[in-house]
């Protein structure tokens, strides 16, 4: 990693007050010229070649069920890379996250590497938190592009405010989620937001926040890294299913219902 890319990730980004609050109602945004093109390009390599080679996937698209055509997913790269680690433990991305979820610090969750192959179907309506034992609402995911990201591509789609609904909570990445969600949601205020995303712009959406993607439907893959992170006091809660039972086995080892999931897993990322 050059100077150059590690002291812009170690910057400050000129997060508004008006982005806060906008945030705060919603429950996500989409923040422009976050990374750099010279960073962008530098991780994408890093990421890619991590998800080449820790990839499980072998079944064709045609093979796979709605979750796995949805996207490739590689979870926890930095624990192989120490390249990775130098973007998913940026101070530049934690002071943000820790900003909009108006806390004082953060700790990492885990990470994830999704790319949407061409050709790759559509991911459907859901909320993050359903798969997490956090006890806390003060949870965020950074979505980030490695690439200009087209409608065509499958860009991430937000309901705005959409985390004050119950109903779809207990739902699974899966067709059926899609069909409840979207019911639910086209029957309730909050708006549809679909936009492309330009090189260096990075969203962030809270836990609950339901959230989509279109099939991608161009000729290259989406290429997506995604870091979680949740509030330094958040604890861990008993599992409410089973994705959160083996959530808390593989990503927050060693840690306690009631605790905080201060495993070595989830450190606190300094900023």
């Amino acid at each position: 990693m050059t100077t150059k890319i590690a002291n812009e990730l170690a910057r400050p980004y000129n997060l508004t007050d008006e982005a806060i609050s906008f945030y705060r109602k919603n429950a996500f945004i989409k923040l422009k010229h976050v990374l750099s093109a010279e960073a962008i390009t530098h991780f994408d390599r890093i990421i890619t070649e991590q998800v080449i080679a820790h990839n499980t996937q072998g079944k064709p698209i045609e093979e796979r069920d709605t979750y796995g055509k949805a996207f490739l997913q590689v979870m926890n790269l930095w624990t192989h890379s120490d390249a990775v680690k130098d973007l998913v433990f940026s101070p530049r991305l934690a002071r943000i996250a820790a900003h909009l979820m108006e806390v004082n610090s953060v700790r990492l969750y885990h990470d994830q590497a999704l790319y949407k192959e061409a050709g790759g179907g559509y991911t459907p309506w859901h909320a993050d938190q359903y798969y997490w034992p956090v006890d806390s609402p003060n949870t965020v995911t950074a979505w980030i592009p490695l690439q200009e990201t087209s409608l065509e591509m499958g860009a991430l789609e937000f309901s705005a405010g959409s985390h004050q609904l119950n109903i779809g909570r207990d739902k699974p990445i899966s067709d059926e989620s899609e069909a409840l969600i979207n019911i639910a949601l086209e029957k309730s205020s909050c708006k549809h937001v679909v936009e492309p995303f330009d090189l260096g712009e990075v969203s962030f959406h809270a836990g609950w926040s339901f959230h989509r993607a279109a099939p991608n439907s161009s000729d290259s893959p989406r290429r997506v890294m995604c870091i979680i992170y949740l509030d330094e006091q958040a604890r861990l809660k008993q599992p409410g299913n089973p994705n959160q039972q083996l959530d808390w086995d593989t990503w927050c080892p060693g840690v306690r219902v009631g605790e905080l999931i201060d495993s070595e897993l989830n450190p606190v990322i300094a900023f």
